[in-house]
């Protein structure tokens, strides 16, 4: 998994939250509301990686040197780090284990969804990853 950082420009009232990559130029989103933020930037780099061939993130150090963004910092934008999952549409088989009751619980909550197991515990753990951050 990369992490790629995102500036954000601060909304407002009248003004959505902006949000720009310092590593892929040209990928930008915006959010209305605070908490779709990441939401908002996790689905723009998504679109941007199918078409696109990502490159690898630059770290924090890099990205804060650069002229453009120590000016927007200073100027009240903030930098948040955002998960990448790669897209890839390769089966791979994985032996885990579980306590009898919570994998009970999978099960439940998985039927209950007419998923999988596999494509529930998918699921979570997708939302865990791109929520973490």
């Amino acid at each position: 998994m990369k992490t790629y950082l995102a500036l954000i420009e601060p909304g407002d009232e009248r003004h959505a939250h902006g949000v720009t990559f310092p590593d892929l130029p040209g990928v930008h989103s915006a959010a209305d509301d605070e908490n779709d933020i990441l939401p908002k930037a996790i689905e723009a780099l998504q679109l941007w990686a199918e078409d696109m061939d990502m490159p690898e993130p630059s770290d924090m150090a890099t990205v804060t040197s650069l002229k453009e963004v120590r000016e927007r910092l200073n100027a009240g934008h903030y930098l948040i780090a955002i998960p990448f999952i790669e897209n890839d549409t390769a089966v791979v088989r994985a032996n885990v284990t579980f306590e009898r009751g919570l994998l009970r619980a999978i099960d439940t909550a998985a039927k209950g969804r007419s998923l999988t197991r596999s494509a529930f515990l998918a699921c979570a753990a997708r939302r865990e990853i791109e929520g973490a951050h």
